[in-house]
């Protein structure tokens, strides 16, 4: 969209809507006149660089989110919302998230190229299944284990999963399609199991090109539409396979109590309980009394030093899809994006320091160059 004084005025007044503000707030803030600031939102006033830097400051945005639009799939959720409708925290993250996704990925287009062909809307718990195990091929799992490094699986089909402890009050997670790929937001307040699920869940909406998803209590679906209630059951398919989920169990069961059997499993397949207790009765491999005792069990540090449990962090506080991070790094030690760029890019997640050092140009190259 050209930056047209209506097109900026636009986005002017849908970022200060977002921040919870009136124009008034807006005009105090970054210290135009408010009548200014209403004829700029109109379109009736061109506005400044340096107009436009004192705006995007008093709002917390960057100029460029001024300048472009968001993603087509950002802004088409937006324009369904109820105008009065206050936006989930989760919501405004995921914004930010796929505006600097879609900037990366117009320097380093490789980033989302291994996207998926969109899959059919499984509509059984078989197909459910089957869309599972033929992600899990697409990804390059092996059928029967767990998946290791969900953040990096899922990144290897074009979704980039993020993480920010975003808390109780608000969605699990999030996602969008951008025009390559998808971005997931994860509320990393949840426990490690609750997040990986999370992220599993919203690759099948990435599967099946829903362009924009907020979801609440994922896994605690059973009253809310089939659709959603279908995806559930993909994610804990992708995360514990059908047959290798079935092998460990009963081989843990064989040698162990109901308790201790659930533990284990849990630290093999990085799932939460109440995920095993699902599992478990979709199998058919344990009664309901049995998943209802598993969904109370809770692992404690005891059984992490006598089972020698595997312990995982993956999508703790503030994280980033490591294949952005390392496309960022990339740009920066090519030079093609600044320090501070480099730095608001990663949300916080690096300081200066931790950036890579920048080659040193010898001599002779200096002197080709001016040749």
């Amino acid at each position: 969209m050209a930056d047209s004084s209506a097109a900026v005025g636009a986005r002017v007044a849908q970022a200060r809507e977002s921040a919870n503000m009136t124009q008034q707030q807006l005009a105090v803030e970054s210290g135009i006149e408010r009548t200014a600031l209403a004829k700029i939102e109109r379109g009736l006033r061109r506005v400044g660089a340096l107009e436009l830097v004192d705006i995007a400051g008093a709002l917390g945005v960057r100029v460029e989110w001024l300048l472009t639009d968001a993603p087509a799939a950002v802004v088409a959720h937006r324009t369904r919302q109820d105008p009065d409708l206050e936006l989930a925290s989760i919501d405004k993250h995921l914004e930010r998230i796929a505006r600097d996704v879609a900037v990366v990925c117009g320097l380093v287009p490789s980033l989302t190229s291994d996207q998926l062909d969109a899959r059919d809307l499984p509509k059984t718990g078989s197909e459910a299944e089957a869309l599972a195990e033929s992600t899990r091929k697409a990804a390059g799992l092996n059928p029967t284990e767990p998946v290791p490094h969900l953040v990096d699986t899922v990144a290897r089909v074009g979704l980039l999963a993020f993480s920010m402890p975003l808390g109780a009050e608000t969605a699990d997670a999030a996602s969008t399609l951008l025009e390559s790929g998808a971005v997931a937001l994860i509320n990393s307040t949840n426990s490690v199991g609750r997040r990986r699920l999370a992220l599993a869940h919203e690759l099948g909406h990435y599967l099946v090109k829903d362009d924009y998803t907020v979801d609440w209590s994922v896994a605690d679906h059973a009253g809310s539409d089939r659709t959603e209630i279908l995806l559930d059951r993909f994610a804990r398919a992708f995360l514990a396979p059908k047959l290798g989920f079935t092998r460990f169990w009963n081989d843990v069961r064989s040698r162990h109590d109901l308790r201790t059997a659930a533990v284990l499993t849990g630290s093999e397949f990085n799932i939460d309980m109440s995920t095993i207790a699902r599992r478990l009765l979709e199998l058919e491999l344990a009664s309901s009394d049995d998943a209802q005792n598993i969904r109370s069990v809770r692992t404690t540090k005891a059984d992490i030093v006598e089972y020698n449990l595997k312990v995982t962090y993956e999508l703790d506080g503030t994280t980033l899809s490591s294949a952005y991070v390392k496309s960022l790094l990339g740009l920066y030690s090519n030079e093609r994006l600044s320090a501070e760029r480099t730095l608001q890019l990663l949300l916080g997640t690096f300081d200066r320091d931790d950036l890579p050092p920048l080659r040193t140009v010898r001599d002779d190259e200096l002197w080709s160059l001016l040749q």
